[in-house]
């Protein structure tokens, strides 16, 4: 079963972080127990019958739901100030499974152009193989969000901040727009993570996040989840995902949950570093521009203190020379590993138009900036100072 909100009143996030859901056995182990099962018994036949007519509660399969997986999803909501959350396999499983809980054939999607390379394809490849009609805007332009919501949508979707440009998207300006229209809004809020935005706070309708980004972040394992209203998650979400089967494991489903209890310590360190990091390549020879939200120089930095509490782990730039010079860049790294992932202890990089980005085709590349100089950094819990040196380092080569 999905799961809602449990835990103390009043509680505040950094306590839901390492309380919420937390249930003993009877044992009143310290940590959360691994529900290591595939499946469960019943003490009789009719009890069996109850479980499967929806009449009980008694657990029936871990690909429905598992112990673990409910602990999880608890904290979550209390994190996210949800109604509900199903855990996915993924992050694009919960990408993909909140956008077919809601679509038909004949409805009408709205998303913001600037998107992590799988999202853009789900939504410009596969929601059209099944009768969805899809338009894309420049999420940072409430003009072409309000021509296009001028008539009736079935869902918007968008990424604030944008992976890997930071484009963003007025979470409560768009919502508002997309509710006129009939649409239900959902945000992938893998970057940010709830330490820095809450997008249901700001009108938001259902949040996806990559749990395998900075709820694990310590590349571990992969996850996912879904977070919204109870009827949706609930109803369609639950529906979908249990005769599907992107389930998430439980073994993954402890893993982020022990990974949750140090999120926001993880989080905010990352990002003084990678403040730390933008504004020192700023003035760095060979950058030609740095994108940041927090950064002065980004176009939407009034937006991005109204929205988010912190700029976030991730630091994207170009330097001059395109994909040669890139490349020779991410080579010389000494201390910073080459991995498409983000949202890690350790500080990865990647050049996204031959990673990330790469299905996108080089003219939806340019349609948001990617270029072939473009490098995303996303920065870890090193001491800055080494990642300074080691960027310094290969930037002189």
């Amino acid at each position: 079963m999905a799961a809602g909100v449990s835990g103390a009143e009043g509680w505040r996030p950094d306590t839901h972080a390492v309380r919420a859901g937390l249930g003993r056995t009877s044992y009143d182990e310290t940590a959360e127990a691994l529900f290591l099962t595939s499946g469960y018994v019943y003490p009789n036949a009719a009890e069996a019958e109850a479980a499967f007519a929806g009449e009980s509660e008694h657990y029936m399969y871990s690909r429905f739901t598992n112990p673990t997986q409910t602990m999880l999803a608890e904290r979550l909501c209390a994190l996210e100030g949800a109604e509900a959350c199903y855990p996915t396999a993924t992050g694009m499983a919960a990408v993909f499974n909140a956008l077919m809980a809601l679509v038909r054939a004949g409805d009408r999607v709205v998303s913001a152009r600037s998107l992590f390379g799988s999202c853009y394809n789900v939504i410009h490849d596969l929601l059209p193989r099944w009768g969805v009609d899809v338009e894309f805007v420049d999420g940072h332009d409430l003009e072409q969000w309000a021509r296009a919501l001028n008539r009736p949508t079935k869902a918007v979707f968008f990424e604030t901040p944008s992976n890997p440009m930071h484009e963003l998207v007025d979470v409560a300006a768009v919502s508002a727009l997309a509710h006129d229209a009939g649409a239900t809004v959902i945000v992938d809020n893998a970057f940010a993570s709830p330490v820095l935005q809450r997008p249901l706070e700001q009108g938001a309708d259902v949040v996806a996040y990559s749990a395998t980004k900075h709820m694990d972040g310590q590349g571990r394992v992969l996850g996912g989840a879904i977070l919204g209203s109870a009827e949706f998650v609930n109803g369609e979400v639950k529906t979908l995902m249990r005769n599907t089967g992107p389930s998430l494991s439980p073994f993954n489903a402890w893993v982020i949950l022990k990974g949750l209890e140090t999120l926001r310590l993880r989080v905010e360190h990352s990002s003084r570093n990678a403040l730390d990091l933008a504004q020192w390549l700023e003035q760095r020879d060979g950058v030609s521009w740095v994108r940041y939200p927090t950064l002065a120089s980004h176009p939407q930095v009034e937006l991005a203190h109204r929205q988010m509490s912190g700029g976030g782990t991730i630091v994207t730039f170009e330097v001059a020379g395109g994909k040669e010079r890139a490349f020779a860049v991410l080579d010389a790294l000494e201390l910073v590993d080459i991995s498409n992932n983000f949202g890690d202890a350790k500080s990865l990089v990647t050049h996204p138009a031959t990673t990330t980005h790469h299905k996108m085709g080089e003219e939806g590349r340019a349609a948001i900036g990617v270029t072939d100089g473009v490098i995303r950094l996303s920065v870890g819990l090193e001491d800055v100072e080494d990642l300074r040196a080691d960027l310094d380092r290969a930037l002189a080569t």
